[in-house]
C-alpha cells in the first residue's frame, strides 16, 4: 500500500465511530435541559438542548393588577428575553457537545488521505 492509498477500512471505522458519538451527542441534547430567565428570575425559561421550550414560569410578583395593560406588555418582553437567555444556552450546550464532532470532520478525526 502506498503512503497516499486509502484504506477503505480505517475510513469506515472511523466513519461510523463518528456516527456513534454523533448520535450520542445528540441524545444527550435531547435529554439536557437549560434555563433562561429575564427580570432577576421574574421569568424563568426551560429548554432542552435542542432549543426546544419545555416550560415558562412567571413569578406572580411580574403582575401589577392596578395597570393589566402594562403588566401584559411588560410580561410579553420578559418571557421573549428569558426564552431568548435559554435558547442561547441550548446554542452553547450544542456548541460544546458538537464542536468536538465538526471539528474532526475537518480538522483532526476524520482525515481523508490524499485529500
Amino acid at each position: 500500500m502506498n503512503p497516499g492509498d486509502v484504506n477503505l477500512q480505517q475510513l469506515l471505522e472511523q466513519a461510523q465511530l463518528m456516527q456513534q458519538q454523533l448520535a450520542t451527542a445528540q441524545q444527550e441534547l435531547n435529554d439536557a435541559q437549560v434555563e433562561g430567565s429575564a427580570g432577576g428570575g421574574l421569568v424563568v425559561a426551560t429548554v432542552n438542548g435542542g432549543g426546544e421550550l419545555l416550560e415558562l414560569r412567571i413569578s406572580p410578583a411580574a403582575v401589577d393588577p392596578g395597570d393589566p395593560q402594562e403588566t401584559a406588555d411588560t410580561i410579553a418582553d420578559l418571557v421573549i428575553a428569558a426564552v431568548r437567555d435559554a435558547v442561547r444556552a441550548a446554542g452553547d450546550l450544542q456548541q460544546e457537545k458538537l464542536g468536538p464532532l465538526a471539528q474532526g470532520l475537518g480538522g483532526g478525526g476524520l482525515q481523508l488521505p490524499g485529500f
